[in-house]
C-alpha cells in the first residue's frame, strides 16, 4: 500500500485557524467530503465517536483521527498542517500541529489497520514531520508526506 493510493494532493492543507480538536475534525471531515464525497456531517460524527473512545493524539504533536464511514469503497485519507498547534488530549500532552485522518469504509476489515499502520510509521520518521512543519505550501506537503522513505538514501 502506498501513501499515493491513501492521499489525494487537493486532500492536503494548510489550516491557519483550528482553534480546537472540534474545529480540527470538523475541517478533517468537511475537506473528506469535498475531495472524496463522503458525508461531512457523518464524516465529522465519526470521528468524534472514534475520539470518545480514547483521543487519537499519538504524541511528538502528531494526531492520527480515523473512523468508519458509509459511502467509501477504500480508504482515504486527510492531511493538515495547523500553523498553531492545538490540545488535543496526546498521550504526551503535547499540542498537535500535524494531523492525518483516516476514513475506512464501514466493512473495512484488515485494509484500515494497514492504513493507520502506514500513516503511523510515516509519522513517526522525525525528519519527515520536521520537513512538513517547514513547509506551508500544500503540494510541498503532499510530496513529503507521499514520498517512500525506503527510497531515500541515508
Amino acid at each position: 500500500m502506498e501513501m499515493s493510493s491513501l492521499l489525494k494532493p487537493e486532500a492536503v492543507r494548510v489550516l491557519s485557524s483550528a482553534s480546537s480538536k472540534k474545529r480540527l475534525l470538523q475541517e478533517l471531515g468537511e475537506t473528506a467530503a469535498a475531495v472524496y464525497g463522503v458525508d461531512a456531517g457523518a464524516a465529522v460524527r465519526a470521528l468524534q465517536e472514534r475520539e470518545s473512545l480514547g483521543p487519537t493524539g499519538v504524541g511528538n504533536g502528531v494526531a492520527l483521527p480515523h473512523a468508519r464511514i458509509e459511502g467509501l469503497e477504500k480508504v482515504v485519507g486527510v492531511f493538515m498542517l495547523l500553523e498553531r498547534p492545538i490540545e488535543f488530549q496526546a498521550v504526551d500532552k503535547l499540542p498537535v500541529d500535524l494531523a492525518f485522518a483516516l476514513f475506512a469504509p464501514s466493512d473495512a476489515g484488515v485494509e484500515h489497520l494497514k492504513a493507520l499502520a502506514k500513516v503511523s510509521r510515516a509519522l513517526r520518521d522525525a525528519g519527515r514531520c520536521a520537513k512538513l512543519r517547514s513547509n506551508k505550501n500544500a503540494s510541498t506537503l503532499y510530496t513529503i508526506i507521499t514520498e517512500d522513505l525506503s527510497k531515500q538514501v541515508a
